[in-house]
């Protein structure tokens, strides 16, 4: 199971994600950091990911590559992050053919309705038991 986290600004979300899917999943999950810039990218390398990348390009070649792609809502919308993440790296993310498992924080402009509020320790909770029940069903 080869999956991305992609993140931004300090790479927080990222790192407490990537922190968790190793905690709870171990082995046979490859981890890809994709962070916006450098600063999310080491975060989240120190978190765990087996490998990182950095920037537009990054994203843009290496979202149709993996097997799943997690991040807050915001990776789909261009100009979140503060502006670091740019048109072409959401395109990317959309495109990708790898299911999008999204953290629906709502500091980007978008606001996911029919949801409750919950602290983000809990949506990583719900990203940790997709992962888990998507790597049952490919066993």
């Amino acid at each position: 199971m080869y999956i991305a986290v992609i993140d931004g600004q300090g790479g927080g979300i990222g790192r407490a994600v990537i922190e968790k899917i190793r905690g709870e999943l171990g082995d046979g999950i490859e981890v890809l950091a994709l962070g916006t810039n450098a600063l999310a990218t080491s975060a989240m390398l120190k978190a765990g990911a087996d490998e990182g990348a950095t920037g537009e390009n990054a994203i843009v070649v290496n979202a149709p590559k993996v097997d799943f792609i997690v991040g807050s809502v915001a990776i789909l919308a261009a100009d979140s992050m503060r502006g670091e993440l740019t048109a072409p790296m959401a395109v990317a993310v959309a495109q990708s053919p790898a299911p999008k498992i999204l953290l629906p924080l709502n500091r980007c402009g978008l606001h996911v309705v029919g949801l409750s509020a919950k602290p983000l320790p809990h949506y990583i909770e719900e990203v940790v038991a997709y992962l888990r029940n998507m790597r049952k069903e490919e066993s």
